[in-house]
């Protein structure tokens, strides 16, 4: 049996993804918010990806 991806076809890196979960999970932010953080860090990053 093989192991699936949870992050194939994904454009982004995994780490960036998680973190933004972990941001979305952790404090009650909009994902816009979040997009925002991720952007002022320099990450060009929709809110949809998240």
């Amino acid at each position: 049996m093989s192991k699936s991806n949870p992050f194939k076809w994904r454009h982004d890196q995994p780490g960036i993804i998680l973190l933004c979960v972990r941001w979305y999970l952790t404090y009650p932010l909009s994902y816009r918010q979040v997009a925002q953080m991720v952007s002022e860090r320099g990450w060009a990053i929709d809110h949809t990806t998240i």
